[in-house]
């Protein structure tokens, strides 16, 4: 089935408590996009961030983040008093400082009460989630007793589990670990509001997760016999990716590689269980650089850069096999951005997974590219730009100008109107889906750019202003979606819609 959605994360919705929530602006948007006729909202990885902020930097591969917790409907559901409210802000890039100092305390009075309470509902979330909850909760509880510091600098005994300091810090932190616990339960219980909403209104969610986990994390320090450790169980080589032509000293990323013939042993269990997560808090997941369940890229842990870094048998079809076999009908999207060698391709091919179209990518005037709408499959996603791009409007004022050249030509269109062009040539192609970010529908500048890869400055800041959602936008993209076959079975005429079926 055609479909069409809009890449928009939540920490970029509007609001008044410095950064988006699951709350009434996340609801707008819900019913933005079904006035808009589209299936589909795409957003970024939804879990706690570390160093960076980022969302690919998580403290955890199933927790989400405390910060997208809406004060106001905390409020709504007695956990606060209105005047334990926040001050509303005016709407600015997010101060990522501001709300590590302040959110923590707001939480904390809503942590308390539910606590105090009886609630079967949170004693449900707290035994069915007991499998990362429990080492999640104690971690952070850890972490914040040693003042934030990573995991490879905590005390040994506690890095390492030793069985006499994890039942002290147990004892000693359990009030603490109560706290993380109740804030997991309210990031649970509005997510699953929201996303009833959305399915409600035949709006589909799909979800981002990253391929690695942090070296930060509760993953690791859980699990480390699933990671490529050494016997302190610190990472000894980490993830990232070659010297190319954008990077003569590639991308160091740093995350712990796994030890992909241990997770064989056990039918790769624990990704079983990450996916099976993965598919219950959105309908399609998208995973980030699929390319390494092929081969993946392994530098040695201290390295300054990913020079001195090689390429390593991943589990391949094994893998593949085994996720179809523990999820035979999940929606999965394989991000297979970069080079993809023959072995990728057939792995790709073999999942029945779609895969990703980038249109920025497609205009390079020096060489044909499979990036261009007329190459595409049926069985892709075609995007605009990812949030690893700037938007199309930037895209075309930095691209070359033959770059740029060759877009217009191709697309048949104007530089002012090369937005839209690009915008239309995603939304006409073949591809069964096509997402669009929303700053692309607002045509907005380099000032809407998600993030910047291989940076650490002003990344996943941007938010939306208030007042964009428009009905004339929805109306626009109602028609677009409508005149290239998009629009979502809810929004189509009852006969078209019957003969659908």
């Amino acid at each position: 089935m055609r479909a069409s959605g809009i890449l928009m994360p939540i920490f970029s919705l509007p609001g008044d408590y410095g950064i988006g929530t699951l709350g009434q602006e996340a609801y707008r948007f819900v019913d933005f996009l079904a006035e808009a006729g589209q299936t589909y909202w795409q957003m970024l990885p939804i879990g706690p961030t570390g160093y960076g902020d980022s969302p690919y930097q998580s403290f955890s591969a199933f927790a989400g983040n405390p910060y997208f917790i809406d004060p106001a409907f905390l409020v709504r559901d007695g956990w606060l008093s209105a005047a334990e409210l926040p001050k509303a802000k005016r709407i600015g890039h997010i101060q990522y400082a501001a709300l590590y100092h302040q959110r923590p305390k707001l939480l904390a009075k809503a942590a308390a009460r539910l606590n105090q309470t009886d609630s079967a509902d949170y004693k449900a979330f707290c035994k069915h989630a007991a499998y990362w909850l429990e080492d999640y909760a104690l971690f952070m509880a850890i972490k914040e007793e040693n003042g934030q510091v990573g995991l490879s600098s905590w005390p040994e005994a506690l890095r390492l589990r030793e069985p006499a300091a994890m039942a002290a810090a147990r004892k000693r932190l359990a009030s603490r670990c109560d706290y993380f616990k109740a804030v997991q339960y309210l990031v649970s219980y509005q997510w699953d509001a929201l996303k009833a909403y959305a399915n409600e209104k035949g709006v589909k969610i799909i979800g981002d997760i990253p391929i690695y986990v942090s070296p930060d994390s509760s993953d690791l320090w859980a699990h480390p016999e699933l990671f490529q450790t050494d016997r302190h169980n610190n990472p000894d080589r980490v993830a990232g990716c070659p010297p190319d032509a954008f990077s003569d000293d590639g991308q160091l990323w740093g995350n712990p590689l796994y030890d992909w013939p241990v997770h064989e042993k056990d039918g790769f269990a624990w990704w079983c269980r990450r996916m099976k997560h993965a598919t219950h808090i959105y309908d399609v997941v998208r995973i980030d650089h699929f390319r390494g369940f092929e081969s993946y890229y392994s530098i040695p842990a201290g390295s300054e850069n990913a020079r001195k870094g090689k390429w390593c048998k991943g589990p391949d079809h094994k893998f593949i096999e085994a996720l179809h076999k523990a999820l035979p009908d999940a929606g999965i999207i394989a991000e297979d951005l970069g080079f993809m060698t023959p072995d990728v391709q057939l792995l790709l091919a073999d999942s029945g997974y779609p895969g990703m179209k980038v249109l920025q990518f497609a205009f390079d005037s020096r060489e044909s590219s499979n990036y261009l709408p007329h190459t595409y499959p049926r069985r892709c996603v075609v995007y605009t730009g990812t949030h690893d791009n700037t938007t199309t409007r930037d895209w075309q004022k930095n691209a070359s100008a033959e770059d740029v050249a060759y877009a217009c030509e191709y697309l048949g269109c104007t530089r002012r109107g090369l937005t839209k062009a690009m915008i239309r040539a995603a939304l006409s192609s073949v591809a069964d889906t096509a997402v669009i970010p929303m700053a692309d529908w607002l045509e907005l500048g380099a000032e809407a750019r998600i993030n910047t890869p291989s940076t650490t400055a002003y990344n996943w800041q941007w938010r939306m202003q208030a007042g964009c959602l428009t009905s004339e936008l929805a109306a626009r993209i109602h028609r677009q979606a409508q005149l290239y076959g998009r629009l979502a079975p809810a929004q189509k005429p009852a006969a078209e819609a019957k003969a659908a079926k």
